[in-house]
């Protein structure tokens, strides 16, 4: 190595952000006053990255409350690096407000969005661009915080390719740029991935092409063009989770529309949404109370330990057989240590009593459910995960008009539930939810399923969008067509139809079908040319396409089995994708354990380098 040591850095967004926090947390133990540059490659403006840019619509909101997004760690989090303590979203607002500095470089260029700081409390759920400045801030804490001898250099654009020996330096290769970045270690820190179409996708777009129709596959919903779906037409809407929330928002309010007094108000540019999915039920609202009380003791059943030893196992890992006993073992335990301790006169017995036994029990055989019926005498405090996965299973109806005044009930109830203090073994099961999760990415791709049912019960939309969703239904601007949703293609009308398990028999036609949903994470289809790159480069991939990666630092995993001694990755798109890229406040941070582990051995290597050529 001649020269200054460098370590190159694709993508500027949260992740990226947090991995040069952890670099300036881990430095000065690690890597001295020795000089580093790191040169930072991504076509959006650090911190926030594409996804919190400021470029979007302000009416898009953050799925969590200010009080639960943090990109600094605490004690809670397990890693070997230093604590570096920094304020929550809402605190950084607080701060702002009382005249601290905290406002990022232009940040007073928008009037708008200063407001919108000054005002934010902790409960409320503030707009992605305002969740961008915050992270923006955090960057640049983070790169005032490196030793004196670590400089970074941002460069606008995207990376095409990573080449060179696995011993020797690397080349990024930037788009627009005839000579490559010199690289001692890479890190690929890019999020969320584009992707070329499934054969189902290719289908509906071929159908949709001959018949003149209107196709949207999978995407970012901030960066579909919706400017062609038309007003006042049906349109069919596959996806009731996360994307469908923004889609509705960008077709309601972003054409003109308002709501006064709880009620819908249209500007009479909206299209009428038949909204279906596989469950056909919007995702569980978010929690609208605080905690009190004693915590369950977590892990308790999901723990290290176990983990260890499914990773130990001599075969592999399958979730249903070996992991999904033990998740709902978890849940169970944090779901009735909560009715015992909070809500006694709903339970038989004592907690101690109902402990033992339960902690002998098989979670695979009858005994569980024997001691919950003996000591939960009402079925409705019961933690039924089949059920809760399932929620409109068995349900019919005759017509789709007959469907929509039941799901605005099951939608009311949830609200009512989820923001009800009396049914708190809910947060606890929440509570269980991120610790499970933390243990979980350890085991690598344990499948898609998982991570949807993660998502459903503890990463719903907030509580005010379901109320705007029961104000759109009863305006008729959405509809509901419940679950186990088909779309086929009608060739003799050239139209889409839709229809679903709970309404049989009965469809709906349109010209116009959304998909509303983030591409699928895999190498095998990613428009990414770096990703696609590396891996026709030997980079391992899971049967769902997932990067491979070494769960313990995030190297990069080759076919052979070897991780690379110089690229790693972190993120979505890997076997160790963490939920997020930010958390809430002291709940351990799975993400910032991973980039404390990378960021730690990056250095080190950096450092024996420099050594060597000492």
């Amino acid at each position: 190595m001649s020269g200054t040591p460098s370590l190159v850095v694709i993508g500027a967004g949260p992740r990226g952000t947090g991995l040069i926090e952890r670099i300036a947390a881990n430095a000065p133990a690690l890597y001295g006053d020795r000089p580093l540059t790191i040169h930072l490659v991504d076509p959006y403006p650090p911190g926030g990255g594409r996804i919190w840019r400021h470029d979007q619509s302000p009416l898009l909101w953050m799925n969590s409350m200010a009080q639960d997004v943090t990109m600094f760690t605490d004690d809670t989090v397990r890693q070997e690096g230093p604590t570096r303590p920094g304020p929550a979203l809402h605190t950084w607002a607080a701060d702002i407000r009382d005249g601290r500095p905290g406002l990022p470089d232009g940040a007073e260029a928008d009037p708008g969005l200063l407001d919108e700081i000054k005002a934010l409390e902790g409960s409320d759920f503030p707009s992605r661009r305002l969740q961008g400045v915050y992270l923006r801030w955090v960057y640049e804490q983070a790169v005032a915080a490196l030793p004196e001898g670590i400089t970074v250099h941002w460069h606008r654009g995207s990376a095409l390719r990573v080449t060179g020996p696995r011993e020797g330096r690397q080349r990024v290769w930037l788009e627009g740029r005839g000579t490559p970045l010199l690289a001692d270690a890479v890190a690929v820190t890019i999020g969320h991935l584009e992707a070329e179409p499934e054969p189902e996708q290719l289908r509906l777009a071929d159908f949709a092409d001959r018949h003149g129709l209107l196709h949207l596959p999978p995407d970012f919903t901030a960066d579909t063009d919706l400017t062609a779906v038309p007003a006042g037409e049906p349109v069919v809407v596959r996806g009731f989770g996360l994307a469908f929330v923004d889609l509705m928002v960008l077709l309601t309010e972003g054409r003109g529309g308002r709501y006064e007094d709880g009620e819908y108000v249209p500007s009479g540019r909206e299209p009428v949404l038949h909204v279906g999915s596989r469950r056909g039920v919007p995702y569980h609202s978010k929690i609208g109370y605080a905690w009190d009380g004693e915590r369950p003791p977590l892990p308790r059943f999901l723990g290290p330990e176990r983990t260890e030893a499914l990773l130990r196992a001599d075969r592999p890992v399958d979730f249903r057989r070996d992991v999904w006993p033990h998740v709902g073992k978890e849940l169970g335990y944090a779901h009735y240590h909560r009715l015992f301790t909070a809500h006694p006169e709903r339970t038989t017995g004592d907690w101690a009593g109902f402990e033992a036994k339960y902690a002998a029990a098989d979670p695979t055989g009858p005994e569980p459910a024997a001691l919950v019926a003996a000591a939960v005498p009402d079925p409705a405090d019961r933690l039924d995960l089949e059920a809760l996965d399932h929620p409109l299973d068995g349900v019919r109806h005759p017509s789709f008009d007959a469907l929509q005044e039941g799901l605005r009930g099951y939608i009311t109830a949830d609200l009512e539930r989820r923001h009800d203090p009396g049914h708190s073994p809910d947060l606890a099961v929440f509570l269980g939810l991120l610790s499970v999760h933390g243990q979980l990415i350890r085991l690598g791709d344990l499948g898609g399923w998982w991570h949807g049912f993660f998502s459903y019960l503890a990463s719903g939309p907030p509580g005010p969008r379901l109320h705007q969703l029961l104000a759109l239904s009863r305006a008729g601007v959405v509809r509901f067509l419940g679950a186990g949703m088909t779309v086929e293609t009608d060739e003799r009308r050239g139209l889409f139809l839709a229809g679903s398990a709970t309404v049989p028999g009965q469809r709906i036609a349109a010209r116009t079908l959304i998909e509303a949903r983030l591409p699928d994470p895999t190498l095998e289809r990613t428009r990414s040319p770096l990703l696609q790159e590396l891996y026709d480069d030997g980079a391992a991939a899971t049967a769902t396409g997932l990067l491979s990666v070494a769960p313990d630092n995030g190297r990069i995993l080759g076919r052979d089995g070897r991780p690379h001694p110089r690229r790693f990755a972190l993120g979505p798109f890997t076997t160790a994708r963490a939920g997020g890229a930010f958390t809430r406040p002291r709940t351990g941070g799975p993400a910032f354990r991973q980039n404390d582990a990378t960021a730690r051995t990056a250095l080190t290597l950096l450092r024996d380098l420099a050594c060597s050529e000492g």
